[in-house]
């Protein structure tokens, strides 16, 4: 069945970091619109001729709720065609075009396995959405660690809100990881010594959930399979870039 067409127009940016922007786009002409967290969408901008080259696809980063509102967490990078316009052109009232949801970046039915989710970046999208959706639903049944990992404090998206949830869900866990910030007390370095610390024993009852530059996921799975002993079918991934 081919993907939906939706129109939205962008009500409201947010600037959650240096160089990090998180969009809310209210969808037009439509009485409903459904996703599951961990899913995406695929915008069509106007900046190539070809439409390869005018696609690109983010994660929602907001719980499902009734509302016709969806929130996308942009990273500017630097001679992105797609960046460079949601940074420099999109403003409030800007009209987006998008078709989705697609994905099969999510949580099983019935979470029956920690979980660890180990994440970089703007890969934290899909793990915020999951996390809302299972407060918001009281479904937290099972431990689940959200590791993070960026280069400055700065660059840590949605921390107050994620340390909040630590403290309020006794089953979440949250843990940062800095690779360049000498001066932060947690973590220094990358996620990878992290769940290597802490999850060295292998378990049948854990399930990895990795998001972020394909770099760190590939060397994610190899540790978790190669060094670690976990089985491939504990491992699921969505790559970004």
């Amino acid at each position: 069945m081919p993907w939906k067409w939706y129109d939205s127009q962008v009500i409201d940016i947010v600037d959650i970091a240096p160089q990090t922007k998180q969009f809310t786009l209210e969808i037009q002409g439509e009485e409903t619109f459904e996703f599951i967290p961990g899913q995406f969408i695929t915008v069509d901008l106007p900046i190539h001729d070809k439409r390869t080259k005018r696609w690109r696809s983010y994660s929602l980063v907001n719980a499902p709720d009734d509302s016709l509102r969806i929130d996308l967490c942009i990273v500017y990078l630097e001679g992105g065609l797609a960046s460079e316009y949601f940074f420099s052109e999109v403003q409030l009232g800007t009209a987006i075009k998008f078709k989705g949801p697609s994905g099969g970046f999510v949580l099983p039915d019935d979470l029956d396995q920690d979980l660890v989710m180990v994440c970089t970046g703007t890969g934290i999208a899909p793990f915020r959405s999951m996390l809302l959706d299972l407060q918001r639903k009281k479904s937290f049944t099972r431990p689940i660690h959200l590791i993070f990992g960026t280069r400055t404090i700065d660059g840590i998206l949605y921390r107050e809100e994620l340390e909040a949830l630590s403290k309020k869900e006794p089953l979440f866990e949250y843990s940062i990881a800095l690779s360049r910030d000498e001066t932060w007390p947690g973590y220094q370095g990358y996620v990878h010594q992290i769940y290597e610390e802490l999850y060295k024993v292998p378990s049948a009852d854990r399930l990895f959930y990795l998001c972020g530059w394909s770099m760190m996921v590939d060397e994610a799975v190899a540790k978790l399979m190669m060094n670690l002993g976990y089985q491939r079918s504990q491992i699921r991934y969505e790559l970004y870039g």
